[in-house]
């Protein structure tokens, strides 16, 4: 029993969750900080976050064991039908019931914020299918920044937002954007530790196209550009608000970089499994940011 659930656990691949997380937990911030907080939308929308990657996730895996793109012994997380512990049909089975439970969680969002929002969900189910599956697979045609960027930083933060205050703001735009390209440099890890697996297999990810000391640049870049993005932050604040938020806070984004390129250092001279711990370091600082931001905003809102 211990080992199936382990099994589970590595294929729902918790390391990467902090990503889905984030979004959800900086749009939860900003609305404190907006006095537009409502506790079961935030919750329903950090569940649903936290089911639609793992339905991801999972249709990820199934998909790239159909293709042949993951191998018994790879260099990654272990994956459970690759390796002959889960059965495909159970897979995609359980695929299809986490599926239909996000969808569930999803249409308890459309009393807060209309039916609008189904359309959006549906979107969202066919981009966690699209990543890998179908005729034009877009992780397999160097598309999965992009998709990750859009429903890993835009969608979450924004439509977390929206449905506590029904109303789009410029400043959540501008979290979004810097959220999306954390998020992006979560898969470009993955990809800079499977580029000669993903080449073989004919899966032409930016890293196999562009190489590993251009993907390696544009990991450090990507965390740079979501700071530089939000130094307009505190102008914009006072614009918005007219008020300032301490001093002291400008700290959070130096821990964030800090972070940020420590973790960098380490990925340039690190192959192999060595890099997998990078997945949950990558996404862990993400985290860290999004947390540190959203208790200033609680307790100055």
């Amino acid at each position: 029993m211990k080992r199936q659930i382990k099994i589970w656990l590595e294929c729902f691949r918790l390391r990467t969750l902090p990503v889905s997380m984030s979004g959800v937990i900086i749009a939860i911030g900003l609305a404190a900080w907006h006095h537009h907080f409502k506790w079961l939308p935030a919750l329903l929308c950090l569940a649903f976050a936290l089911l639609a990657q793992i339905v991801s996730n999972m249709a990820n895996e199934y998909f790239d064991y159909l293709k042949g793109t993951d191998k018994p012994g790879r260099v990654g997380p272990r994956r459970g039908v690759t390796e002959g512990d889960i059965k495909p049909t159970t897979l995609r089975n359980a695929t299809i019931g986490m599926l239909a439970l996000a969808g569930i969680v999803g249409c308890c969002l459309i009393p807060y914020g209309g039916w609008w929002l189904l359309p959006v969900g549906i979107i969202i189910a066919l981009g966690a299918f699209a990543y890998s599956a179908g005729p034009y697979p877009l992780s397999y045609h160097g598309l999965g920044e992009l998709m990750v960027f859009i429903f890993f930083g835009l969608v979450p933060v924004n439509l977390t937002y929206y449905v506590m205050a029904l109303q789009f703001h410029p400043l959540v735009i501008l979290f979004s954007i810097a959220i999306g390209l954390m998020g992006v440099n979560v898969l470009l890890v993955n990809n800079y530790r499977d580029v000669e697996d993903d080449r073989a297999s004919g899966k032409k990810t930016q890293t196999v196209m562009k190489g590993r000391p251009v993907t390696a640049f544009a990991y450090l870049l990507n965390g740079y550009v979501a700071i530089a993005i939000l130094a307009a932050f505190w102008v914009m604040i006072v614009i918005a608000n007219g008020r300032v938020l301490p001093l002291w806070t400008l700290a959070i984004p130096v821990v964030y970089l800090v972070l940020h390129t420590i973790t960098w250092s380490k990925l340039k001279h690190r192959d192999g499994a060595a890099l997998n711990p990078l997945l949950g370091g990558t996404a862990r600082n993400m985290l860290i940011f999004t947390l540190l931001f959203t208790i200033v905003f609680i307790i100055y809102s």
